[in-house]
């Protein structure tokens, strides 16, 4: 029975050390998820505006992949926004701010 104690003990010392690295790998995946989201995720407000955002980023994204001016203000959508009335300069606002967004998480900062 001593035999068994001495060979076991230090496998599982073994096999919980060996462990940590993986639990730490995944928590440093989570935070990172939640990074990439965030500046993905439309801020809280009328659906209209969370549109906007989207559009923006997605706008900011077509352009550098067209080799476009990165500018939001000279985007189709931004000229001729898909939404009328009152809410066109809130869907104007949150396009720039997803445009923005997306411009600065595609430079790395």
């Amino acid at each position: 029975m001593k035999k068994l104690v001495r060979l076991a003990t230090p496998l599982m010392a073994v096999a919980l050390m060996s462990g940590a690295p993986f639990f730490a790998h995944a928590q440093q995946m989570t935070e990172t998820q939640t990074k990439a989201q965030e500046w993905n995720t439309p801020p809280a407000g009328t659906p209209e505006a969370q549109q906007g955002y989207r559009d923006g980023i997605q706008a900011a994204q077509l352009d550098k992949a067209a080799r476009r001016k990165i500018d939001a203000k000279s985007s189709h959508l931004y000229v001729h926004p898909p939404v009328k009335g009152a809410v066109r300069d809130e869907y104007r606002t949150s396009f720039t701010a997803g445009y923005d967004a997306a411009v600065k998480h595609s430079s790395g900062e």
